[in-house]
């Protein structure tokens, strides 16, 4: 994965009504911090962190003015609920060559045999990776499988140097028989069918007896 470069100003105004003035000004608050240094308050450009932000592990390379450039991960996006635009952001320091933790979509390709029915269980896992080789996701498919088949986490084909993080065991792909609502409804049609005409069976037979 590239790293994106982002122009970051650093922040000395703080609290709500700094944080209002700098949305409308079109920048988002963010705040830096790890490997045991404090943390630093940001102002990143609007929308160049939409952007950036639309790979929820994108690497950053944040040119800030007056110091060095710092890469970062995006560790916690906040977005407003209506609006969806992004409110404020928490950013990880991290260096080239660590290993870091992060989740990754899983993307099902292909279709399992006709009359079955996918569910994915889970739709992401927690891989360990370099922070600079960091995967966008992984693959998997499905292809032809029958009713029963069942994908793990530890099916997954992880790009080299990715590690798993989450339970090997962790259900990714159940692929059971589709649900036939036509089916079911005859055979419940079928049942009352068999139940009136036993309820209505003694009814006869008692009218037979009256006429001898």
């Amino acid at each position: 994965m590239s790293d994106v470069k982002i122009a970051a100003e650093l922040r000395t105004e703080f609290g709500k009504g700094a944080a209002r003035r700098l949305r409308r000004a079109d920048k988002v608050p963010a705040v830096l911090y790890g490997h045991g240094t404090d943390p630093v308050h940001l102002a990143l450009p609007g929308h160049d962190t939409m952007l950036a932000l639309k790979n929820p592990n994108a690497l950053l390379t944040l040119d800030i003015a007056g110091s060095s450039p710092e890469l970062a991960l995006p560790k916690h996006v906040q977005r407003d609920p209506l609006k969806g635009f992004i409110e404020h952001v928490d950013l990880l320091l991290v260096r080239r060559g660590e290993k870091v933790t992060v989740d990754i979509p899983v993307i099902v390709d292909g279709d399992a045999i006709s009359g079955s029915m996918v569910s994915v269980e889970n739709p992401s896992i927690s891989i360990e990776a370099e922070a600079t080789h960091l995967p966008e996701s992984v693959h998997v498919s499905i292809e032809g499988l029958d009713i029963g088949s069942q994908i793990h986490a530890k099916d997954l084909d992880l790009p080299k140097g990715t590690t798993l993080v989450s339970d090997e065991e962790l259900l990714i792909v159940n692929i059971t028989a589709a649900y036939d609502q036509a089916a079911e409804d005859d055979a419940a049609a079928e049942a009352a069918a068999e139940e009136t005409a036993t309820e209505a069976a003694p009814d006869e037979e008692a009218s037979e007896s009256d006429e001898s």
